[in-house]
Order: structure tokens, then C-alpha cells, then sequence
């Protein structure tokens, strides 16, 4: 064989055990509560992104179509039986997701939570938000806003997510010992259906006609913009006068300009995107044998007519 040859021969050979196409490539699952929640849509991009960047990792976003825990527990199990390479889980019901968990973990599947917990599993890491700080914050932007107090009203999601039972903790702690006094029907659980969230906002208004501020510890209600806005201008001359506040948590960029429009007080925001990205970074350092952190907090936004501008840019 002339020289030329071999030299072009092994050129190409050492081209090829270097091409990123002939490295292994991940398949991680990123499974939110709940596909129609905007919110995670922003976390899935936040995961694609990370992988392209990463490019051995493909991202897989599925989770079921509403807030069903029993639906994400199938899909959880189904991707345990594809073996994909690495889970990461919004944790709708802590009970259900719990077993889902430590099943993908008997059978060798890394797994990761991100949003919500499940700290009795066996997951390897939480990523995502100090829910109970949240809380803390939403209760005391309430406080600031209205140190007179009043009666206020909680909004959650799904009665067996962990994470919104914190902020819940959370805002009564912030306003325990104030002129704040809660009322009976706090918290009303909307499954994270924005229109449910709605109509609930409605229902805690008319049963307790001088209610004074209603705190929705995830951003449902106004993930429904035109009938979020319907809520709020019907109740717009109290608002108004400063006698119905809205404190409403996540800063999604929808929320940003319904705040920017005056149709809340203020905005208690997580960063979904980076739950995203750093879900990707975690699952592929176990897939490497390197040693994550237990627990990643990614931080929060504080969001008033003040500073809303410079969010939006």
C-alpha cells in the first residue's frame, strides 16, 4: 500500500473514533405533572436546549396531559421498560410517585426529581425551587403590600404534591402574628387546571365578600390570560382602591405583562428553564459515575410594577 495511502487511511479511521456520531448518546426523560402547564413548557426548553449543547444527550419531554397521577406513574413505568438512560420527574403525588421512583431506581435507571419531591425515595437529587421559602416570600410581598391585613385566600394544585404543601406552610408562616387571617375553604385545590383555578378565585370571592387578597401558590390562574383578566375586571374598583390583592407565584413571560397591565400586585417567580438545563447537567454527571449534589435550589424572582419592565427585556 503506497504511503499516501496509509496516512489518508488512518486519518480517516482517527477522524472517526473521534466523530461526536460514534459517542454514546443519553436518552433522558424529563416528565412534568402535567403537559398542558406552561410552566413546564418552559423547563422543556430549557432541557432541549442543554442538550443540543451537550450533544451526547437527546431530551425526551412526556408526561400525561393533565394533572393525573396515576398517568404519570404509567408513563414513568413505560420508560423504565424502553430503559431510557436517566429519569427526571415533576413529582404530582409523592405516595404514587414514590414507588414509580424507587422502581426506576431497582432497575437501574438514575433518577432525578426537579419542581417537586420526593425526599423519601430513592431519587438521587432534587432540582428546583426552596418551597418553602417560596412560601415565605408570597406571604411576605402579601405583608408589604397590605400590612393592615385583612382575609385571605390560599390557591394550590394537587392536595399530594409536597412542594405546594410548603409554600402553603410557607405563606401562613410569613403571616402568622399579622392583621392576615385565613379563611375557611383556604387552600382550594385546583389540580393545576388553570380554569379551575379561576372559577375558584370566583367561588372564594363570592362566599367571603370582603375577602381582602387571594395568593395563588402556583401560577394556574393566570395561565389562563383572557379569563384571568375577566376575574380581575370584575373585581378591578377594589383593587384599585387597595382593598383585593393579588400575589400570584411564577414569572412566566405571559404573567410578566399581565402585571406589567395591572392585573396583579406582585409575582413570586421560580426558574423553570434552569430546572431544565440542570436536569440534563445531573443525570449525565451520574451517567459518568461523578458525584452530584443531593439538592440543587435554583433560586427566585421577586417581581413588583418596579421591576417588570426589566424582566420583560
Amino acid at each position: 500500500m503506497k504511503p499516501i495511502r496509509k496516512l489518508l487511511l488512518a486519518g480517516m479511521a482517527i477522524a472517526m473514533m473521534a466523530s461526536p456520531a460514534l459517542a454514546q448518546t443519553y436518552r433522558f426523560v424529563i416528565v412534568p405533572k402535567a403537559m398542558n402547564n406552561p410552566f413546564f413548557d418552559v423547563a422543556r426548553d430549557g432541557c432541549l436546549k442543554r442538550a443540543k449543547e451537550l450533544g451526547n444527550v437527546q431530551c425526551i419531554y412526556k408526561g400525561p396531559v393533565e394533572h393525573e397521577p396515576a398517568t404519570q406513574a404509567q408513563i414513568i413505568q413505560d420508560f423504565v421498560t424502553q430503559k431510557v438512560d436517566g429519569l427526571a420527574i415533576s413529582v404530582a403525588d409523592v405516595a404514587a410517585m414514590t414507588k414509580s421512583i424507587d422502581a426506576a431506581m431497582a432497575a437501574g435507571i438514575p433518577v432525578v426529581t426537579f419542581d417537586a419531591d420526593a425526599p423519601g425515595s430513592k431519587r438521587i437529587a432534587y432540582i428546583g425551587t426552596n418551597n418553602k421559602d417560596f412560601g415565605l416570600a408570597l406571604g411576605k410581598q402579601l405583608l408589604q403590600l397590605r400590612p393592615d391585613g385583612g382575609k385571605y385566600a390560599i390557591i394550590s394544585g394537587g392536595p399530594g404534591a409536597k412542594n405546594l404543601a410548603e409554600r402553603v406552610d410557607g405563606v401562613r408562616e410569613a403571616l402568622k402574628g399579622s392583621k392576615w387571617v385565613e379563611v375557611s375553604g383556604s387552600p382550594a385545590f385546583s389540580n393545576d387546571d388553570p380554569a379551575l383555578g379561576i372559577q375558584q378565585m370566583t367561588d372564594l370571592r363570592t362566599a367571603t365578600p370582603d375577602l381582602a387578597a387571594i395568593v395563588p401558590v402556583g401560577g394556574w390562574p393566570m395561565f389562563a390570560p383572557e379569563g384571568y383578566k375577566a376575574f380581575v375586571n370584575k373585581n378591578r374598583k377594589d383593587i384599585d382602591a387597595g382593598k383585593f390583592t393579588l400575589v400570584v407565584a411564577d414569572t412566566l413571560k405571559m404573567q410578566l405583562e399581565l402585571l406589567r397591565d395591572g392585573y396583579s400586585n406582585a409575582l413570586t417567580g421560580q426558574r423553570p428553564f434552569e430546572m431544565g438545563e440542570k436536569a440534563m447537567d445531573i443525570l449525565l454527571a451520574i451517567k459518568k459515575g461523578q458525584k452530584v449534589p443531593e439538592i440543587v435550589y435554583t433560586g427566585l424572582d421577586l417581581v413588583t410594577k418596579d421591576n417588570v419592565a426589566q424582566l420583560l427585556k
